[in-house]
């Protein structure tokens, strides 16, 4: 019997002694987690951070882009925001980001890796790349853009073909209601798969169209809650289920494609006639066999493929549906612009990039477009190289560095109606005005590598919308501007009418 109860307080001893050294572990790491928390005095200041999370459940996602704006002006310019793990400081205003783009940019020059990229693409590609292997994967895909086309009369003839393709699909609406998304994507993405894969895609082929739906559900998912959650505590959330999980399994559904795509390059090419990016960089490849020794090796061809792929297809279709919306939601600025086309170009005439700076007007709500879908926020992220100093403020090796476009494109010192869809914020005397303030595409060494192929995308396809549609909100349906929060702000799904113009 004694010995029985002697057994019974030892147990309950050490079961006790257990949780108490649980229970001790635990205050520890929040303790430590907590003392991580507190800034020194030199570095930017921010809103108060909760230990492991820092402030990610004090932005809402949703709106995260109007609300940081709240956040800037409590705590100024350079402020301060820690997702999980991740710190992040914010610039607001073009004097700072000017000295971060342009005047000490080897400081801020790479990306920032996250759980999710490097899970997927590891050091790989052309948009989150960083040192030898950026340098020399831009400089080829420049090089390479350039021979296929880029700048030159040939692409911009396959802008307009494909910008006919997609206006006669629109016409067998008949006026009547569709979501313009898919047909959209479709068309913008086939000017990049006509220079990567030397092909385009109907828009009836159901395969290429399940290719579009899983990257829109990318460009979405990987900004979730999820997703931030993925990044912040990767060890265990690859273990757990949920939407998270659907981001790697569409990665690996796009990676077969792309693979798809590059085996039947290998078994038709000619080494000595190159048909477009892949068969081009196959002979790259082949002049450097030891692939531990090059950055061009299949892995990254597969991988810089999909970044052209996503940045290709994403940016411009999203800011084109915008166009669409903001001109059925602003009928004297649409008519304003089709009489300026029909003046200029007329109706039978196909527009061309000649042609632009005979349509400031046009031109000027395309940039308009630009400014008011404010598709990518905060642009994309940059990373402190080295340990370095801002304006007093220590910014530690690492930090992921993230421009205020949305406060550049909104600041009323610089535009007469900041809130409201006004054309003649790019227009003086009549003719167009560049505004040093407006970097949808960034700057720098790292500028958009598309931007002189989005912005000819941009004025083909819109003008050639104006000259034949006139878009209008449907009956008893009311348009809205909401936003769907992803990689990119994109318009919340909809409808709309083209009416085809007699």
């Amino acid at each position: 019997m004694v010995a029985s109860l002697g057994s019974l307080v030892a147990a309950f001893w050490a079961t006790l002694h257990l949780r108490t050294l649980l229970l001790g572990a635990v205050v520890f790491l929040f303790l430590v987690a907590f003392l991580k928390t507190q800034r020194p005095k030199t570095y930017p200041p921010g809103p108060w951070r909760l230990p492991f999370v820092g402030n990610m459940f004090q932005v809402d996602f949703e709106n995260s882009h109007l609300q940081i704006q709240k956040l800037t002006e409590k705590y100024g310019n350079i402020l301060s925001l820690d997702f999980g793990t991740l710190n992040s400081v914010l610039i607001t205003g073009m004097p700072l980001i000017k000295e971060i783009f342009i005047h000490s940019e080897q400081s801020f020059i790479n990306r920032p890796i996250t759980a999710t990229r490097e899970r997927v693409f590891g050091k790989n590609g052309l948009v989150m790349s960083n040192g030898q292997i950026w340098k020399e994967q831009r400089r080829f895909t420049l090089t390479t853009f350039r021979n296929f086309g880029l700048g030159k009369k040939s692409l911009e003839q396959r802008i307009q073909e494909e910008a006919q393709h997609l206006v006669e699909d629109i016409e067998n609406e008949k006026g009547q209601p569709f979501n313009p998304q898919f047909k959209i994507n479709n068309a913008v993405s086939n000017i990049i798969c006509s220079i990567v894969f030397g092909e385009r895609f109907e828009y009836q082929d159901g395969h290429f169209q399940k290719m579009l739906k899983l990257l829109d559900e990318l460009v979405y998912l990987e900004a979730s809650i999820m997703g931030m959650l993925y990044n912040t505590f990767p060890s265990v959330m690859k273990f757990i289920p949920g939407q998270h999980q659907k981001i790697f399994s569409n990665w690996d559904k796009l990676k077969s494609f792309i693979s798809y795509e590059i085996e039947k390059h290998k078994r038709d090419r000619n080494p000595d006639d190159p048909r477009d990016f892949i068969d081009a960089y196959l002979n790259e490849m082949a002049k450097h066999p030891d692939k531990n020794a090059t950055s061009f090796h299949e892995e990254n061809l597969i991988c810089s493929t999909l970044d052209l792929f996503l940045a290709g297809t994403e940016t411009t279709s999203t800011t084109l549906r915008w166009g669409l919306l903001f001109m059925a939601l602003n009928p004297e600025i649409q008519e304003k612009a089709q009489a300026e086309i029909d003046r200029v170009i007329g109706r039978e005439k196909q527009p061309n990039l000649a042609d632009r700076e005979s349509l400031p007007y046009t031109y000027a709500v395309i940039h308009e477009v630009q400014r008011m879908g404010n598709i990518i926020p905060f642009n994309v992220p940059r990373e402190v190289a080295s340990d370095t100093t801002l304006s007093g403020y220590h910014l530690p090796k690492g930090t992921m560095i993230l421009a205020n476009l949305t406060a550049l494109h909104n600041d009323p010192k610089e535009w007469a109606t900041p809130d409201t869809f006004n054309p003649e914020h790019f227009l003086e005397n009549g003719q167009f005005k560049k505004k040093e303030c407006f970097l949808p595409f960034g700057m720098g060494k790292r500028v958009c590598l598309g931007e002189q192929l989005a912005r000819s995308e941009l004025f083909i396809f819109f003008t050639f919308f104006l000259q034949n549609f006139t878009f209008k909100p449907p009956k008893n349906e009311k348009l809205s501007l909401k936003v769907r929060p992803g990689l990119t702000l994109s318009p919340v799904s909809h409808r709309i009418c083209a009416i085809p113009r007699a």
